[in-house]
Parts: C-alpha cells; sequence; structure tokens
C-alpha cells in the first residue's frame, strides 16, 4: 500500500487524463494518411507542349488516368537535361511531367497524329483508373463518426459528469469528499467566532465520532442527522467546513440542487449513490447545503397528475436516512434557511435528530466576527473593535466580513498605509444606503425639500423615548435616496406596541415636515410609507396590538398557506383591519407634526446646518434640542463598560497598593529580624 501510495505521489500533480486527447490523435493520423497517400506530383505543362516533346522523342511512356483526365509523361533519363533545364538535378528522381487533357478518347487521337507526323513510335501508352481510398472512407464513414462524437459530447454535457464514465455516470453523486488529512479544507472550529452555542452541538457531533465509547457505555446513540437553521450569511456553511477540517473522518459534501437533474429518476439514483459511498467510507460525515432545493414538503405541486422528480428524490432520501436499511456511522449534516418549507417526514427525529439554530450574532459575537477578520487587515490605533460591532447590530457574519473588505479597499483607494476609523464607517453607510452619487444634480428647492425632510426625521426621533439613538444625518445622495438618517437600532428580544408606536412616528416625521414647512408633500416619503404601511398591519394582525382585534394572530407560523386561496377571516374583519391600520397610521402622523410644531425653530435651525453641511451628527443636534432625558440601551451598555473599566482599574491599584504595603511591612519584618539576629549574636560574644 505505501509503495502505491509513494507512486502516485511521485506522479506530476498537473497531469490529468482527458478524453478529448484520443480524439485529437485519431484526427491528427487520419490528416497524415490522407497526405501520405497521395504520389507526388511531377511539373506541369500547358497541352501544346506535348507536340514538341513528341518531335525530339524525350518521351518513355505516358500513363493516362482516365477517372481525372490527367496524363503522367515520363522522360527518357538522356532527355531530362533537354526538357527541364536548369530544374533538371532536382527531377532526376522522378522525371514525371502532369497534362491536363479534354479526355482520354481526345488524347488517344492526338497523340496518333503526332507520332504519325514526327515518325515516333516508341512511346508506350497506358490506361489506369485511380481509386481514393482514403478520400472514400473519410467520406462514406466520416459523417457516422462525426455523430457519434457529437452525440456522446451533448450526453456528457447533459449528464454533467467527467472523465471515462460518459452517458452511463448520470446517475452518479457529485459529492466532493474531503478524506483524512485533506489539505483542501483547513478551516477549523478557531475561524468560527461567535455561534458558542452551535459549535458545542457540532463539536459532540464530532467529539462523538472520535471517542464513541464514551457515549455509548452509557446506553447512548450517535444522533443520525442536525440541521442548521438561519438567516443567510450567519456561518452555516462555515460551520460545516469546520467540521470538516476537525472531524478525522471522510467528509462528503454537496448541494441540494445537484440531486435535481432533467432525467427521471437521476434524483433518486444520486441518492443511492451518495449513501452506498458513505456507507463504504464509514464513519464519515455527509453535508448536504441548501437541502430546501430537494426536501420540501410533499404535496404543495399545483400539477397533481405529473410524475415530480423532486419528490421521488425526497423519497429515496427518506428512505436511505431512516428505512429497513442499515445506516450506522453515517451522520448527515444540512443546512437550509428555509426551514418552514421542509417536510414534516424529513423533521421528525430518526432523520434529523438535531435542529441547531444559527441566528444573527448579537454585539459580543460581532466583536469576536471583527476579530478574524480584521487578522488579514492593516488597521491603526483609532480603530475600535468594540465600537464597530455597536455600529453594526443585525449584521451578519458575511456583511461582517465585507464591511472589513470595503473598509480596506476605501483605505487603499485613498492611498492611506492603514485602515482606520472613518474608513470602516464609509463601509457601514456604503453597504447599508449604497454608493455615494456625488455627481447627481439637486436644485435649490430639492436640496431645502431633502434637508427638512431629514430633519423631520432627526427632530422626530429625538423627542420620543422608545425611537432608534440618532447617528447621524446627510443629504447626500445615496442609491436611490437623496437623504437619509442613520439610526443605531436596540438589540431587543421583545418589542412593545410603545416601541412600534415611536418607530412609526418618527418615520412619519419626514413627510409630516414637508407638509409644515411647504403645505404640500412629495414621493420622497415613499419608502417610509411602506415601511409604516407593513408595520401597522404587522400589529394588528399578527401581534394583537388593537383594541377592536384584541388578542388575535392571523400568522400561519407553519408555512402551509402557499396555496392558500381564501384570508383566514371574514370580509367584515377585513375592513375592520383596513380601518384599524388607518386609524394608527394618521394617529401617529398627527403626533409627528404636534411635536415638530413644538419644536419648529429647532427644525429649521437643524435643517439650515443640513443645507450647509450635508451632514450632521447626534452631537449637533443635542446641541440643539439638548439632551435626551431618556437613556437608551447602548447609553447603558457604553456606561456599563466604563464602569467596569474603572472598577477593573481601581481595583488592580488597590491591589498594587495592597502589594506595596505588604512589601514595606516585609522589608520591615526583615530589617527587624536581622536586627535581633544581630542583638544575639553580640549578646553570645559578650557572655563568651
Amino acid at each position: 500500500m505505501s509503495e502505491g501510495g509513494n507512486k502516485r505521489s511521485n506522479m506530476p500533480k498537473g497531469f490529468k487524463f482527458n478524453l478529448y486527447w484520443v480524439y485529437g490523435i485519431i484526427a491528427l493520423f487520419l490528416i497524415g494518411l490522407s497526405f501520405m497517400g497521395e504520389s507526388p506530383r511531377g511539373k506541369e505543362i500547358s497541352y501544346n507542349e506535348i507536340g514538341d516533346l513528341v518531335k525530339s522523342k524525350a518521351i518513355q511512356k505516358i500513363n493516362v488516368i482516365t477517372n481525372k483526365n490527367e496524363a503522367e509523361i515520363t522522360i527518357l533519363p538522356e532527355k531530362i537535361a533537354e526538357v527541364y533545364g536548369k530544374d533538371s538535378a532536382s527531377m532526376v528522381r522522378n522525371p514525371v511531367l502532369m497534362l491536363q487533357i479534354p479526355s482520354a478518347d481526345q488524347f488517344t487521337e492526338d497523340l496518333k497524329e503526332w507520332k504519325k507526323e514526327y515518325g515516333n513510335d516508341d512511346i508506350k501508352i497506358t490506361y489506369e483508373s485511380e481509386s481514393d481510398y482514403i478520400g472514400n472512407f473519410l467520406w462514406g464513414v466520416g459523417p457516422i463518426i462525426l455523430l457519434i462524437f457529437f452525440w456522446v459530447f451533448m450526453m456528457r454535457r447533459m449528464s454533467g459528469t467527467g472523465g471515462a464514465g460518459g452517458v452511463f455516470s448520470v446517475g452518479q453523486s457529485k459529492a466532493k469528499l474531503f478524506d483524512k488529512g485533506s489539505a483542501e479544507n483547513k478551516v477549523t472550529f478557531k475561524d468560527v467566532a461567535g455561534l458558542s452555542e452551535a459549535k458545542e452541538e457540532v463539536q459532540e457531533i464530532v467529539h462523538f465520532l472520535k471517542n464513541p465509547k464514551k457515549y455509548t457505555e452509557l446506553g447512548g446513540k450517535i444522533p443520525k442527522g442536525a440541521l442548521l437553521v438561519g438567516p443567510p450569511g450567519t456561518g452555516k456553511t462555515l460551520l460545516a467546513k469546520a467540521v470538516a477540517g476537525e472531524a478525522e473522518v471522510p467528509f462528503f459534501s454537496m448541494s441540494g440542487s445537484d440531486f435535481v437533474e432533467m432525467f427521471v429518476g437521476v434524483g433518486a439514483s444520486r441518492v443511492r449513490d451518495l449513501f452506498r459511498q458513505a456507507k463504504e467510507k464509514s464513519p464519515c460525515i455527509v453535508f448536504i447545503d441548501e437541502i430546501d432545493a430537494v426536501g420540501r414538503a410533499r404535496g404543495r405541486n399545483l400539477n397533481t397528475g405529473s410524475n415530480d422528480e423532486r419528490e421521488n428524490t425526497l423519497n429515496q432520501l427518506l428512505t436511505e436516512m431512516d428505512g429497513f436499511g442499515s445506516n450506522s456511522g453515517v451522520i448527515i449534516l444540512a443546512a437550509t434557511n428555509r426551514a418552514d418549507v421542509l417536510d414534516k417526514a424529513l423533521l421528525r427525529p430518526g432523520r434529523f435528530d438535531r435542529q441547531i439554530m444559527v441566528d444573527l450574532p448579537d454585539v459580543h459575537d460581532r466583536q469576536a466576527i471583527f476579530n478574524v477578520h480584521l487578522r488579514s487587515v492593516k488597521i491603526d490605533e483609532s480603530v475600535n473593535v468594540e465600537f464597530l460591532a455597536r455600529q453594526t447590530p443585525g449584521f451578519s457574519g458575511a456583511d461582517i466580513a465585507n464591511v472589513c473588505n470595503e473598509a480596506a479597499l476605501i483605505a487603499a483607494r485613498k492611498n492611506k498605509m492603514f485602515v482606520q476609523k472613518q474608513d470602516f464607517l464609509d463601509a457601514v453607510d456604503r453597504i447599508i444606503g449604497g454608493l455615494e452619487k456625488k455627481n447627481t444634480i439637486l436644485t435649490r428647492a430639492e436640496k431645502e425639500s431633502t434637508a427638512y425632510h431629514e430633519a423631520g426625521h432627526a427632530t422626530v426621533s429625538w423627542m420620543l423615548r422608545y425611537a432608534n439613538p440618532l447617528i447621524k444625518v446627510t443629504i447626500v445622495p445615496r442609491g436611490r435616496a437623496l437623504g437619509a438618517a442613520w439610526y443605531l437600532p436596540e438589540e431587543r428580544q421583545h418589542v412593545t406596541s410603545s416601541h412600534l408606536l415611536d418607530d412609526i412616528c418618527a418615520t412619519l416625521g419626514g413627510r409630516a415636515a414637508e407638509e409644515l414647512i411647504y403645505g404640500e408633500v412629495s414621493t420622497g416619503a415613499l419608502n417610509d410609507l411602506e415601511n409604516t404601511t407593513k408595520k401597522a398591519y404587522a400589529m394588528i394582525v399578527y401581534y394583537g396590538f388593537s383594541d377592536k382585534l384584541k388578542n388575535l394572530s392571523y400568522y400561519d407560523s407553519s408555512g402551509r398557506s402557499d396555496y392558500a386561496f381564501s384570508k383566514p377571516y371574514s370580509e367584515e374583519t377585513s375592513k375592520l383591519i383596513d380601518e384599524e391600520v388607518k386609524v394608527l397610521i394618521n394617529e401617529q402622523y398627527e403626533r409627528a407634526k404636534s411635536i415638530l410644531s413644538e419644536n419648529m425653530d429647532g427644525l429649521r435651525q437643524l435643517a439650515s446646518i443640513l443645507i450647509e453641511k450635508e451632514v450632521i451628527f447626534a452631537e449637533d443636534v443635542e446641541r440643539i434640542f439638548g439632551k435626551r432625558p431618556w437613556i437608551s440601551r447602548a447609553e447603558e451598555l457604553n456606561a456599563e463598560s466604563e464602569q467596569v473599566k474603572e472598577n477593573s482599574e481601581s481595583s488592580v491599584s488597590s491591589e498594587n497598593q495592597e502589594n506595596k504595603a505588604n512589601d514595606e511591612t516585609k522589608d520591615e519584618s526583615v530589617v527587624e529580624a536581622e536586627n535581633v539576629k544581630i542583638e544575639e549574636k553580640d549578646h553570645e560574644n559578650g557572655s563568651i
């Protein structure tokens, strides 16, 4: 085994056999045969010159090729110099002249007349018909061979498989195998920041594969499958890569869409082949990414009369995961962000015993993720990772990676040696709001209207207790927006009706400011109206925040209403919902107008500063309206962190003082002990 492994390792890594090489060699061989089969041609002469050759008696023999209307004239050796002249030296080996004739009969009659006229009867004449065997073969069999090659090529492309399998490898699994010690995957659990609970769940599976006796001795059984569920970009696939890097067992990886094919029965065949390979490599792990592509609930297809290839694939997957066949030693890992559409039979214990939630990271997890992605980024002292984590609420791990990359690109665009804090803030603005449009031309009226609109948002949110804390306001166009107000939303697990109402009121503050200042409104509040309408309907229909529809929710968490043709409530209830939404939005709109009317001077000052500077921060708003009387959660966290920092510094200083005092007392005790020893020694000397 070791010798074979050494032979494989000595082979050049870049060498890979390809069947198309054989096709090329065959084509070159046939082309070579076609050139080799042709006889060398001599010098060509005109039909009028043949009489002179008969007169000079230079012709030895003539070979007439009847099917080509050609004649090969062989010259006598002693007449070569006379006929060829300067080219006689090169024509000694093949003293042949080529002549195009009208026809064999006409040439024979003319030759008889020339022989009779010049008295030359020594010329021998022969007649033959040449056959091009290679040409006939290529024209007869070549099209058939080309059709066969084209058919094989198309079937290989349709099957999506390479190698020598051809059309017979359509039903084989496309899973990529990461074997023990594979250098292709170097991701470990150290590279996965945050996700502490999810990592514990997955690490337990890895530990079970490494040390199964620890669990089986107590009667435990290995979980057959684990499903990673969470929003996009939270690290589900990265967690699976870490499992492949940590587990010392074979790891099969493939996507759910790899099972689906245009041929009937291919998906089920690939499932069988995948589990056959997995059982041969047992114990091992099989990872199926985006399993919702093949694991959707059955019976959802409206074409009930047709055969559904996806359902056949799902049935085979259900059978392989927990059927009569033995499946010991094979653990299934799967990832999806659409767990609500998966079939219930796939989610039951015995197939996927565990559902591991991979949620969006909180502030501590975001700080850990930033530390991972900042390893390769050159940053200076102005970058505070804790500050960046607080400035990116709701960001996933993929979003944070994008922030770090965008910040590095922005710093490089500005020819900086290091990535600074402002570069990260610009990157966050770039991701949330879009690219800054510096060439967008705005009229004076449009700029003022945008400034009052954004100042209205800032003013109302500053005066509301449960509105999100303001970071900055800008009227620089980004994406499709002419201006924007940036907030730092608090990370809450539960949201009360007061929070939602204040949020709706702050969102409507821009439109209310336009109406108060100009007496009319513009189309700039389209996005605001869309958001408030959705939130208002969610409060009435889902959360039961209405007095007339109290404690009622029409939300369907099971996801079974994909093809529902009727609402879960009557027409009267639908009218009532519409009325409640209108009342709720109108109340908050009037509330926003009332707040702005009471703070009209501050609104105008804020808008004028915004027109002048184009960007204002929370400090500017605080300078106009004063400090907010309510402490936000973010401010509480800042205060707590500062308090912890002060406590730690004070504890360190107190410890240093105690250590210093201990050292002083220790020094005094040492001096006293030495003095006692000296007195005892003097006493002994005196007694002696």
